[in-house]
């Protein structure tokens, strides 16, 4: 499809004229067709118009039956249309078939969303993760595409260079597969470093998770903007899949209070399991977070759907066990917060328009403080290091000046208050 620069805007004037094409056996595919829409817009594409069959199975040779390829094959012609998007995964062999009965361009939901992702992949982590998903997908298709991976035609003289050509090619995706995995484990290995150094700081980790375009970087940004840091914020549209590096980023607020935010991609219903697979490495950020915020775009009207399918990947992740605030975006959309969503743990708020924002970040420090221990500790003229280390990172209710040293009434964490116990007061 197009490509995009640094700031996701289109660097290509070229755009694709596609028609949008949906099996419905027993689910209503209605929003799986509007999000559809959705992605080849955010791909450049110009949606002309949509068609979708309802059928008992799936028809093994073209997906859909061979009266809607005849009349797909029409709306082609009639809306000069280059390129069909079809909402399900088609085998290689299906590919093949649709091509040659509709004479455009035919992709699939997967490829779409592999597109978008190569093109908007930034990290050289992300590049790979996206590479290796593409190899996935294009290794148990190598046979659908007949021809043109045949180096001669058939006939006496030629048997046998076709099926060398296809071994060929399957090898060089093996081994180009294993190079990419060798390098995503010594960027692992980079990474754990890095997670090691965090937790030795004892910094808490927040995650932001949730279903793609619900404000996840917008929210990053109003958060970094409260810590004065608004030359750290990240990028952000009102698009699918805006951002898709993982982005790290440390906030800091009253009272000491400090932790390293972290901005994941964002999720979308039938992201290709390829893509999940690569992007798992990243992902492991959230398994060792200590808290995360699940952003929804409450002003989409079925925003439970969003929900469902953000909490599937995060217990695939195994991170169900986590702590978890609710983090409802876009109030500045829908005005008043529906009744049915409120809750001890979750919150509305406008990232855009900063509503609401205090009130997520007393529920962010109860929950990072929920361990931290309340104390009143004497500490000596002579160890001053421990007096600024307690200015530094507890959180300073009073601090008094006294002959025998200086008194602190702190909120700290555990292992700070174990080292520090011998300076308790009480």
């Amino acid at each position: 499809m197009v490509r995009f620069n640094e700031n996701n805007e289109v660097i290509q004037n070229e755009e694709y004229q596609v028609i949008l094409a949906g099996l419905q056996l027993t689910e209503d595919i209605s929003y799986s067709m509007e999000e559809l829409a959705g992605l080849a817009e955010a791909a450049g594409a110009c949606v002309l118009g949509q068609m979708v069959q309802r059928l008992e199975k799936t028809n093994s040779a073209t997906l859909i039956g061979k009266g809607k390829v005849e009349e797909l094959a029409l709306m082609c012609s009639n809306m000069q249309a280059d390129t069909v998007i079809f909402n399900e995964e088609l085998t290689g062999m299906q590919i093949r078939n649709l091509e040659e009965a509709l004479s455009v361009r035919v992709i699939d939901r997967t490829i779409l969303i592999l597109d978008i992702f190569a093109a908007r992949a930034t990290s050289r982590e992300g590049k790979l993760q996206v590479e290796l998903a593409q190899l996935q997908y294009r290794l148990p298709r190598l046979t659908g595409f007949g021809k043109s991976l045949s180096r001669l035609g058939g006939g006496i003289g030629t048997r046998g260079p076709g099926e060398k050509k296809l071994e060929t090619d399957r090898r060089h995706i093996s081994r180009r597969m294993d190079d990419i995995r060798k390098e995503l484990k010594q960027l692992k290995s980079t990474r754990s470093v890095q997670r090691a150094r965090r937790e030795k700081s004892e910094i808490p980790v927040v995650a932001l998770m949730g279903y793609t375009n619900s404000g996840k970087s917008a929210l990053m940004n109003c958060l970094l903007s409260r810590s004065e840091k608004e030359d750290k914020a990240v990028a952000e549209k009102d698009m699918l899949f805006a951002t898709l590096d993982t982005q790290h980023r440390n906030i800091c607020l009253e009272n000491n209070c400090e932790f390293i935010l972290i901005d994941t991609v964002g999720f979308v219903s039938k992201l290709p399991h390829s893509l999940v697979q690569a992007f798992k490495a990243t992902l492991e950020e959230v398994t060792d977070a200590d808290l995360l915020l699940h952003v929804v775009d409450a002003s989409y009207e079925n925003y439970d759907f969003h929900i469902e399918v953000t909490n599937r990947v995060i217990d695939e992740l195994r991170a169900g066990g986590k702590e978890k605030i609710m983090v409802y975006n876009k109030l500045d959309r829908i005005g008043q917060p529906p009744v049915e969503a409120t809750g001890s743990d979750s919150v509305f708020i406008s990232a855009k328009q900063g509503t609401h924002i205090d009130e997520l970040l007393d529920m962010i420090k109860s929950k990072l403080l929920s361990s931290a221990v309340r104390a009143k500790l004497l500490i000596p003229y002579s160890r001053g290091d421990i007096s600024s280390y307690l200015c530094d990172k507890a959180a300073v209710i009073e601090m008094d000046y006294r002959e025998s040293g200086t008194f602190f009434e702190v909120e700290l964490s555990q292992a700070d208050y174990s080292r520090l116990k011998q300076y308790d007061t009480v």
